[in-house]
């Protein structure tokens, strides 16, 4: 036989049935307009290190990740204070994927790392191939020389988000990726170790140039010099 329950018991029951659906419609909503936050794309806050990489076709300015990729920032940083990428072409640029430099013979061959060497990976799950990355060029596992790229990508392809979603990408991520652009298919295989705050445009207007069946701009796109500066 059931028994009555009583009347205030049901009243605490519909008010605390009432508050955790409060609850989960505040996370979906908060879910919903995007505000899981991606360390990644925080705007540099003083004390970051930063990169100004002036071009011959403009200024982009970089936030490096010394705490997530300290091997590569240590080996950007240092050619770059170093002058090692003074007057460097882009020697490879694909519009609607990115654009390569680092390499003083303008090959995609040359360089190395300032310590004689190719030096490991260093992958952080956070850390992705957003447009405006920041990553190392490389020719396999572990052979990172003096390279780098910037990702253009302004739209991910269903089909590529889809891969990524597959290989156990986070769903904030696939929705920034969605939102933003980039190259998901490139996590995982090089090292992101900054992201454009300013400049985007730049970057965009090298991806833009001629180019020849090598990919090569039919004018060179220099880099001029890199500042690598302390963000105040």
């Amino acid at each position: 036989m059931l028994k009555k329950i009583p009347f205030i018991f049901l009243i605490i029951v519909i008010f605390l049935g009432t508050a955790a659906c409060s609850k989960f419609d505040d996370e979906k909503k908060a879910a919903s307009e995007g505000e899981v936050e991606i360390e990644q794309l925080n705007p540099p806050q003083p004390g970051d290190k930063i990169a100004i990489m002036t071009t011959s076709m403009g200024e982009i300015k970089i936030r490096l990740f010394p705490d997530v990729a300290p091997k590569a920032v240590e080996n950007f940083s240092t050619h770059a204070e170093n002058g090692y990428y003074d007057d460097v072409i882009f020697h490879r640029v694909i519009e609607d994927f990115m654009i390569q430099g680092g390499d003083p013979q303008s090959t995609g061959r040359g360089g190395q790392s300032i310590w004689g060497e190719p030096f490991e990976d260093e992958f952080h799950n956070s850390y992705c191939h957003f447009r405006g990355a920041l990553s190392m060029a490389n020719r396999g596992p572990n052979t990172n020389g003096s390279q780098f790229f910037i990702v253009q990508n302004k739209e991910v392809n269903y089909a590529s988000l889809r891969a990524a979603g597959q290989a156990g990408t986070d769903k904030e991520i696939l929705e920034k990726y969605d939102e933003l652009g980039g190259t998901p298919h490139l996590d995982g295989h090089h090292t992101v170790f900054g992201q454009v705050y300013e400049g985007l445009d730049i970057v965009d207007k090298i991806a833009a140039v001629e180019v020849d069946g090598n990919s090569k701009p039919v004018e060179d796109v220099k880099i001029i010099s890199i500042e690598i500066k302390t963000f105040e």
